[in-house]
């Protein structure tokens, strides 16, 4: 029969499904070989869920599972910000993946995914098709964007509440019935999908003009009208960005799918399939399942040893007599006596979990609210100190409550145990808590870390935040912090939450640390990563608590004229641009420049999207530009200076602290599986240095009155490691003569000696060099050379050919990886790569990754040995001589010292880096470090 009236179809967002079994269940691993599946089994335990409920009066005659495809869609090519600050999945979700969509083949229901489109269209498409075929549709998913399909006999069933989503609930939630959904989101924007809609409109302010006008064009061509300035303005001056917006939430009802609605019929499990993908999964739960459902004989599965991969990590790594959490039994500490005994308890054990509250996260500007303590699982304490009524007194601030200690006698109190040698205290993020105590005069020693401990032990495999950590662990969810702040204009600080959840939810924060520090501790030794947190991690934290006290001076002045030099070029920019188009038009907009560059100009190459957009994306007018078009050459100098104005000269000044004038970012060592540290509040690792304009910006990183910048970088490092580890000796040979390896591999390959070399051959050599580590294909060499396909592969093959150790070594380190399921560096590092075991196109950038980490996480670990070194290194000048450490930017430190005492310090921090990987590690070839002086960075650097 043909799909049409009285047929009922199902749509399932599939991708919704797999991130609520993410984030609900603990993680889950399969005994036979450590593969994380615990998104896995909820996955198909929702779609088995679903297939026994499928039944009665209301069940689906047709069902399909809709998946997003990996990758960019035409959205990207209407808005390239489209999503763009977005997260990366987590790690150990990424292999997962495929195997959700094997399930869903297992359960014998229909697995769709199409590329370049999101799962959105497609139920967007389905569901029209339906709907005029005369049939019903059901939608199940909690996705708000599918509103605006519902009507006409389309459905919304939300799984998460259950509730069934007709017409009168979409105007429920948006003020506006199905037809103006995307009106409404248009004028509101979304800020998880980074859709700008119009600045200061939010979903009501929208319902009310839409209602108020009939619909978006309307609302615009009379949007003078409007009395609200704000809202006239926002209005007038966003067309265009709100009609790109309407775009990237329209959903896409006219796919051209390769299947029709027939296909989607509702089948019967195979039971085959069912039963040996459950077999393969190691579901014994579900096997079970299957078998008293379908009336089959189960396999049998070997049992999981105690502890053993089967189980799920918090299963595995539980204290065994780990006692309930009671929020209820924490300790108001606010006497004297009662903090005396606490101490009293912590010199008895010899450890305490600290934690701090503060009224926000800058550590260098925000005030101390609270300590908590926990001696003993389910045994913690709050201390708060500054909490606040609210109510504004005669004096112009805010009375403190009762049942408070004063700051002072709590931190003079404290002192002596917090300094204490023979204490370890206990933290999660320690560093931020140090530079809270810090800036009381408390130097916290010694410390433990359980997020360093966690990334020791688990990098590659999830994140080590604490919330994410107790969930995994202790199978425990911390009080969520948007629940005692709130969220948004009405946020309020921690001084103003009411003491009695703040008791619960600061001592819990301890009481949870205690318990990740008894879990994480012993493991160390177990999964035999002691070293690497006792010698990378650990004590490379107190180095960066002080380097981001030091910060950084910022000339506030050179950063504004920069500014204003930037628009003017851009002003300069687009006036020549708006020249050579012929007519006025709106630079910024993708969709306007894409009409003057295609239709009007008529330039080859033009593409355009499902919206009717052309795709105006940095590849296309690199493109165009090659070919000599100058137009398009242009928008990329006005976007690359919009950008350094927006990110850095703009934004750099907001982050000036005007106590001490300099900026204090925050380093984060977790921040990459591989040791790499990153940076926020400013990130100052990504400041661009290869155009005039993007080095000019370290001239704002000036150096104190009588001192000096210098900068000391790693000279290719990541090549000398891989010159050792593969064994080429060639290539260690010219290192230990000084050669310049970019002419000396160009002269290997190409046969052309080194003196008078074309600078392209040696260009095209440094690329494949730096491109060989970072597991660079044909494709991607082709279009950094510009070269065709074929000619880039050639050179990659060509280059294997001249150097089998480096194709050796990467055959090996796949190897080691499949079968360990993580790699690892020079100094014992683990890199957990769980998904080198995935299928498809994520396979190849599991096995890139794979075989970059050990080098570039060697890389990393070296100049944390030099830093870790640095501070006694630097103690040893002069008393007359200064010299801080201010920056870590990849492989260079930045440092400032005394005018006259640079050379002195220039060749102590040389030997230290230098020699930074011994004794541990001697490698085959010299490492070496390149310095400068100056008054600025950009002198410096």
């Amino acid at each position: 029969m043909t799909f049409g009236k009285g047929h009922h179809l199902h749509l399932i967002d599939g991708s919704a499904f797999i991130f609520r079994a993410y984030h609900a269940l603990p993680p889950l691993t399969r005994k036979s070989d450590g593969l994380p599946v615990g998104a896995v089994s909820g996955f198909s335990n929702m779609l088995f869920r679903y297939i026994e409920n499928n039944n009665g009066a209301d069940a689906a005659t047709h069902v399909a599972v809709i998946f997003d495809y990996s990758g960019k869609t035409f959205r990207n090519e209407i808005y390239p910000q489209y999503k763009a600050h977005r997260p990366p999945a987590p790690e150990d979700l990424i292999p997962q993946f495929p195997l959700t969509r094997e399930a869903t083949r297992a359960f014998n229901v229909s697995c769709i995914e199409i590329e370049g489109f999101e799962a959105d269209d497609i139920i967007a498409t389905l569901s029209c098709q339906a709907r005029d075929a005369g049939a019903r549709v059901t939608i199940i998913t909690s996705d708000k964007d599918m509103m605006q399909l519902v009507g006409g006999g389309v459905e919304m069933l939300d799984p998460m509440k259950n509730k069934r989503i007709d017409s009168e609930g979409v105007e429920e939630k948006f003020g506006v019935g199905p037809n103006r959904v995307v009106d409404v989101q248009a004028l509101a924007g979304d800020s998880a999908d980074n859709v700008p809609g119009a600045p200061g409109i939010g979903i009501k302010t929208a319902a009310l003009l839409i209602n108020e006008y009939g619909d978006l064009e309307t609302l615009l061509s009379r949007a003078s009208e409007i009395k609200q300035p704000k809202r006239r303005e926002s209005l007038i001056n966003n067309q265009e960005l709100i009609r790109v917006s309407r775009d990237l939430v329209q959903l896409d009802c006219d796919m051209n799918l390769d299947f029709t609605l027939d296909s989607l019929e509702v089948q019967v499990p195979n039971v085959e399939d069912l039963v040996g993908f459950l077999a393969k999964m190691e579901f014994r739960t579900m096997l079970k399942r299957a078998s008293d459902r379908f009336g089959i004989d189960a396999p049998n599965l070997p049992d999981a040893p105690a502890g053993g991969g089967g189980a799920s990590i918090a299963q595995q790594a539980a204290v065994p007599d780990a006692k309930p959490f009671d929020l209820d039994a924490y300790e108001h500490v606010h006497t004297i006596g009662a903090l005396e005994r606490w101490i009293d308890a912590i010199y008895e054990r010899g450890y305490v979990a600290v934690d701090t509250e503060t009224t926000g996260l800058d550590a260098m500007q925000v005030d101390l609210v609270g300590i908590s303590l926990c001696v003993e699982a389910g045994q913690a304490c709050y201390i708060p100190i500054a909490h606040k009524a609210g109510d504004d007194d005669l004096f112009g601030g805010d009375s403190l409550v009762e049942g408070q200690l004063p700051m002072d006698l709590v931190i003079d109190t404290l002192r002596p145990m917090l300094q204490d040698p023979s204490i370890v205290k206990i933290g999660q993020n320690m560093k931020y808590d140090a530079k809270i105590f810090a800036r009381y005069g408390v130097t916290v020693a010694p410390y433990d870390d359980t997020m360093l401990m966690s990334y020791a032990l688990h990098a590659g495999i999830h994140n080590h935040g604490m919330d994410a950590l107790s969930t995994r662990y202790l199978d425990h969810t911390p009080i969520p912090t948007k629940e005692l702040l709130g969220s948004g204009k009405s946020m309020i600080t921690f001084d103003k939450v009411e003491l009695g959840k703040a008791i619960k939810y600061a001592a819990e924060d301890a009481d949870v640390t205690l318990r990740l520090w008894q879990i994480f501790k012993p493991k160390l030794h177990v999964e035999q990563v002691t070293t690497v947190y006792e010698t990378l991690e650990r004590p490379l934290s107190p180095v960066l608590v002080q380097m981001e006290r030091n910060g950084i001076k910022v000339d506030r002045d050179v950063l504004s004229r920069m500014s204003n030099t930037f628009a003017q070029k851009m002003a300069g920019l687009e006036a020549e641009i708006q020249e050579l188009a012929g007519q006025p038009f709106n630079v910024g907009s993708p969709k306007q420049l894409g009409e003057i560059l295609f239709d009007k100009m008529e330039l080859p190459g033009g593409k355009k999207g499902k919206t009717g957009a052309y795709a105006t994306g940095v590849d296309v007018l690199e493109d165009l530009a090659s070919e000599g078009h100058e137009l398009p050459a242009r928008v990329m100098d006005w976007r690359q200076l919009s950008k350094l104005k927006s990110t850095y000269t703009d934004a750099l000044q907001t982050f000036i602290n005007p106590e001490t004038g300099r900026v204090h970012t925050s380093y984060i060592q977790t921040g990459a599986v591989t040791g790499r540290m990153s940076s926020s509040d400013p990130n100052l690792q990504n400041i661009p240095i290869r155009t005039d304009e993007g080095r000019r910006i370290r001239e704002a990183f000036v150096a104190d009155a009588g001192k000096k910048l210098i900068s000391l970088d790693y000279s290719q490092i990541e090549l000398r490691i891989l010159a050792h580890v593969a064994k080429i000796d060639s290539l260690k040979q010219a290192f230990r003569d000084g050669h310049d390896i970019h002419a000396m591999t160009a002269s290997e390959m190409f046969g052309v000696p080194m003196e008078g070399m074309d600078p392209m051959i040696r260009r095209q050599a440094k690329a494949i060099n730096f491109g060989v580590i970072y597991g660079i294909s044909g494709f991607g060499l082709a279009r950094n050379l510009r070269i065709p396909r074929k000619e880039a592969q050639g050179f990659i093959d060509r280059y294997f050919e001249r150097f089998p150790g480096i194709k050796e070594y990467m055959d090996e380190t796949v190897a080691f990886a499949k079968e360990h399921k993580y790699v690892q560096t020079l100094f014992g590092r683990k890199i957990h790569t769980p998904e080198i075991a995935a299928k498809g196109p994520q396979a190849g950038f599991a096995k890139r990754a794979a075989i970059n980490a050990p080098i570039q996480g060697t890389a990393a670990d070296i100049i944390r040995r030099a830093m870790i070194r640095m501070p006694a290194a630097l103690a040893d000048l002069p008393q007359d001589v200064t010299a801080k450490m201010l920056l870590q930017v990849h492989d260079e430190l930045i440092f400032e010292v005394n005018d006259d005492a640079c050379d002195m310090v220039i060749e102590i921090v040389k030997d230290v880096m230098e020699n930074a990987s011994e004794p541990a590690v001697k490698l085959d070839v010299p490492i070496e470090v390149d310095a400068g002086i100056g008054n600025n960075w950009a002198e410096a650097h």
